[in-house]
């Protein structure tokens, strides 16, 4: 069985930026030792991306934070993120789940079995979004997500969205 790793919007915003917190740049060097268990060709890395008119999008709307602009220091990967997963490959995404990412891994599931992995920010948005998204496309294959690894925009949410993934039937570890 293949395993593959799935990093979420590891990006300078998230971490220390527009929407950082202290347990976000907490997880970066545990991300980093996560990555650098897998291989470059079993990573799949999503990237926030916004753009000007953000303020006119709903998103931007409920959450009137401007942050990870295309092309802005803030939407970059953090370096250390980037540095170890130098060759894998970086989907944009302009929501909070990345459905190309998904269709891809469905692709990939049907050449053979996948093992997915999922950490990064914020368990309670896009990550609990993107293990829901591939949990639907592809409910036999097991989806681990890493908590020590991710972090939520509190404490609390991040608790809630791992107790969210579990109910569904997303294995969480490293609590």
């Amino acid at each position: 069985m293949r395993r593959i790793l799935v990093v979420v919007d590891m990006q300078n915003d998230f971490i220390d930026g527009a929407l950082g917190t202290k347990e976000a740049q907490e997880i970066v060097p545990r991300v980093v030792e996560k990555l650098r268990a897998y291989e470059p060709e079993n990573i799949f890395l999503t990237r926030d991306t916004h753009y000007e008119n953000y303020a006119e999008t709903q998103e931007g709307r409920k959450l009137p934070v401007l942050h990870c602009v295309k092309d802005t220091p803030g939407w970059q990967l953090r370096a250390e993120v980037a540095e170890a997963a130098q060759g894998a490959a970086i989907y944009d995404k302009p929501t909070f789940g990345s459905v190309e990412l998904a269709s891809k891994l469905m692709i990939e599931r049907a050449q053979e079995a996948l093992e997915i992995e999922i950490v990064g920010l914020c368990t309670d948005i896009c990550v609990v979004s993107n293990a829901l998204l591939l949990k639907a496309a592809m409910p036999e294959a097991p989806i681990t997500v890493d908590a020590s690894c991710c972090a939520g925009v509190t404490p609390e949410k991040h608790r809630a969205a791992l107790e969210t993934m579990r109910s569904c039937q997303i294995d969480v570890i490293n609590e």
